[in-house]
């Protein structure tokens, strides 16, 4: 099948960087081989390099044990490459890494619907993570407070002399802040070592200060440190990005006036705000991993964002419709990811997608990342204000259950269309569907 032929030219050079064109009727029509073809065509990396999807290629037991313990094998999760995103003015293909039907055929299609109106914006707070030190057994804790911040920029010297290679690349300990924390057991004194970690997700440059300056905070407040560590509520490493899709594309007025509606009761209902939320974390982890980051990470830090002021946990984004009647979209997260060290690294695939991707910094990464949420999200609410979650969801579930039946290759598009017709999509009627093909043929 010829891909994309009514489209523009796939890719251009400016000033050796590939511009990628993100927009392709017909991918998901064609076979892993054409698309793999048209993924390296549009991103000029080299089919050879997208060999490592294959999951003989991949990820092998040899590399697996040098990354965890007690290896004994490898678990494989699809790759799929979500289309039509413009960031700021800029095209990506998105590596996406999930085992829930309909998430990247839902990323994809609320992209093309932003796409019309210009496409995902972004900004952000910047590379910044905080770690944490807690001090027990102070007797004076208020003064001890005062203490650690008179010496200030000594403990900010002392944390970058701990990583010179980040320190020189422009990145380190920019701040000190204490906070005073009644528990129950007692005050504790709880200093926060504020740290630009450039390209890095962080944790292991801000654990290393962390504990590199324990002892000399201890020695100036006269107590005991205990915990050394970062905070995953990173509430300094915002992203927010934003999109208006358009009224026509997403099914005419009532749905975008429904999709406020359902986006209202996520704000003001914990119960629904906690499925709200899940959807954008289907594009967020689902990104995170293609990348080779730190999913947990992220999710623990979404989460905790999500909890207001009041300690009401509620949506992490907003649907409002414009002045002309489209719907605007705004999500906001902390959004801890890297480029350098980690899986991102090791893990051969991730550096496949982060070559599709072209990102060339953690910031960039963030940001692509967060717009995927917002898109997923979108995805979700319109299929939930137009035709309920089920009727598109069970439609791509079809294919799981299908091969979970015994489908072969050659049967599969049979059995998953007779089980959408029937509007019976379940195991033991799709082996129904399979033994009577068979009978037949």
């Amino acid at each position: 099948m010829f891909i994309g032929a009514a489209d523009t030219a796939p890719r251009d050079v400016e000033g050796g960087a590939v511009t990628v064109n993100s927009r392709i009727p017909g991918f998901k029509d064609s076979s892993v081989e054409q698309r793999r073809s048209v993924v390296s065509e549009r991103t000029g990396v080299a089919v050879a390099e997208l060999d490592v999807l294959e999951p003989a290629q991949g990820l092998d037991t040899e590399h697996a044990d040098h990354m965890i313990e007690n290896v004994i094998g490898v678990l494989g999760i699809p790759v799929g490459i979500a289309t039509n995103f413009r960031i700021n003015g800029r095209d990506y293909l998105v590596p996406m890494a999930t085992e829930e039907p309909s998430v990247v055929a839902a990323a994809s299609n609320a992209a093309r619907m932003a796409r019309k109106r210009g496409g995902f914006f972004t900004s952000g707070t910047g590379p910044v993570m905080q770690a944490q030190i807690q001090l027990l057994d102070l007797p004076d804790p208020e003064a001890a407070r005062l203490r650690i911040l008179e010496q200030r920029s000594t403990v900010v010297d002392l944390a970058n002399e701990q990583d010179p290679t980040l320190v020189r690349f422009g990145g380190g300990a920019t701040d000190l802040q204490v906070r005073l924390v009644p528990t129950r057991t007692g005050t504790h004194v709880v200093t926060h070592l504020v740290v630009d970690v450039r390209d890095a997700m962080g944790a292991n440059a801000v654990n290393t200060m962390a504990e590199a300056i324990a002892p000399r905070l201890a020695a100036i407040a006269g107590g005991r440190p205990l915990l050394r560590i970062l905070t995953n509520m990173a509430d300094r490493r915002i992203v927010r990005a934003r999109a208006v899709f358009d009224r026509d594309l997403l099914g005419g007025e009532q749905v975008v006036d429904d999709i406020v509606h359902a986006s209202a009761l996520a704000e003001a209902d914990p119960y629904r705000a906690a499925t709200h939320n899940k959807g954008i974390m289907n594009g967020i982890t689902a990104a995170v991993l293609a990348s080779g980051n730190d999913t947990r990470a992220v999710e623990a830090g979404c989460h905790s964002h999500a909890v207001g002021p009041d300690g009401r946990y509620t949506a992490l984004s907003h649907f409002e419709k414009t002045a002309d009647g489209h719907l605007s979209g705004t999500l906001e997260v902390p959004m801890a990811v890297g480029l350098v060290g980690g899986a991102t690294k090791a893990h051969p695939v991730a550096r496949a997608a982060i070559k599709i991707l072209g990102v060339e910094s953690a910031t960039e990464l963030a940001e692509v990342v967060v717009a995927v949420g917002l898109a997923q999200n979108l995805g979700a609410c319109r299929a939930l204000a137009a035709e309920g979650i089920q009727r598109g969801h069970m439609s791509l579930h079809a294919r799981t259950v299908a091969v979970t039946a015994g489908a072969r290759a050659a049967e599969l598009d049979a059995v998953v269309a007779q089980l959408i017709q029937d509007r019976n999509i379940r195991v033991e009627h799709a082996e129904s569907v399979l033994a009577d093909l068979r009978n037949r043929s």
